[in-house]
């Protein structure tokens, strides 16, 4: 019993190793037109949960917001009080967490976006 367990918990995880590589793929080869302006950033969001760790569906109204996203677009970065531009600590591909409340969410030719300052990412993600 314990090998069928152990059979289906590894197919489970090359299923989602799979889904994971082509959602990758996928995000990595979107070329937007949006180009942000001074330290913004733009931000493809993660999915938020659909499912309990018990199974359960959540509700779309009970959803938490998602924190992190990859990043898509950099701005130049803001100029400090010498007007030198001060460089941005992420770059495009970089997977980041940003603060709940941070960003303004953008819906562009079909698809969603949030653009976040530089100040808003509290880390850059593995």
């Amino acid at each position: 019993m314990r090998d069928s367990f152990d059979v289906i918990v590894s197919l489970v995880n090359i299923i989602c190793a799979n889904s994971y590589i082509s959602l990758k793929k996928e995000v990595a080869t979107v070329s937007i037109k949006l180009t942000p302006l001074e330290d913004k950033i733009i931000v493809k969001q993660a999915q938020a949960e659909t499912q309990t760790a018990s199974g359960l569906y959540i509700p779309d109204n009970a959803k938490e917001k998602p924190q992190q996203g990859e990043v898509l677009a950099v701005g130049p970065g803001r100029r400090d009080d010498k007007g030198e531009r001060i460089p941005m600590d992420v770059k495009v591909g970089d997977k980041v967490l940003y603060s709940k409340y941070g960003g303004t969410e953008v819906h562009y030719e079909g698809e969603d976006y949030l653009i976040v300052s530089s100040r808003d990412v509290l880390a850059i993600l593995g």
